[in-house]
């Protein structure tokens, strides 16, 4: 059986995917899971840099490791690795949808379709805004890991 694999993506790579690839590696490694965990972003901003350190910062406080976390852009074979797509907002989802093969279309969600409550809701892009931004996004990311813990603890 093979190894599971998780993308999660934003608009830059730079606040909610990273902080989502660092909470689910945690999350998974919690669980015992065996899981390939990486982010991008749809838009190549900040190619190589490391995650906007407010987003380090507040998850780092709820003890998540950004280590080894580099932004990247989506890459067409991207959807050919990973087995779930996961997308922060609409935007961001649209922009996986035009991109991917009409055969890799099934794994492109959002990433909230993964926690209870908050189905087809958005993770807000924290970026122009303070502290309290960037914990929601964690609360929010959070739930949805879990979600999809237990969805892949089912399969």
């Amino acid at each position: 059986m093979s190894v599971p694999s998780v993308l999660f993506v934003c608009l830059g790579n730079i606040c909610r995917s990273p902080t989502a690839e660092a909470v689910f590696r945690h999350k998974a490694a919690q669980a015992g899971l065996d899981i390939n965990i990486d982010s991008a972003g749809t838009h190549g901003y900040h190619i190589g840099k490391a995650p906007d350190k407010r987003s380090q910062a507040a998850g780092v406080e709820r003890g998540y490791s950004f280590k080894g976390i580099a932004c990247r852009k989506v890459a067409d074979d991207d959807f050919d690795k990973f087995d779930y797509i996961l997308a922060m907002d609409s935007s961001n989802l649209a922009n996986l949808l035009e991109k991917a093969p009409d055969a890799q279309r099934h794994k492109v969600k959002l990433m909230l379709d993964f926690a209870p409550g908050h189905e087809g809701q958005e993770v807000p892009d924290p970026y122009y805004g303070g502290k309290k931004g960037f914990e929601l996004v964690l609360d929010l990311i959070e739930s949805a890991s879990d979600g999809l813990i237990k969805q892949l603890q089912a399969s």
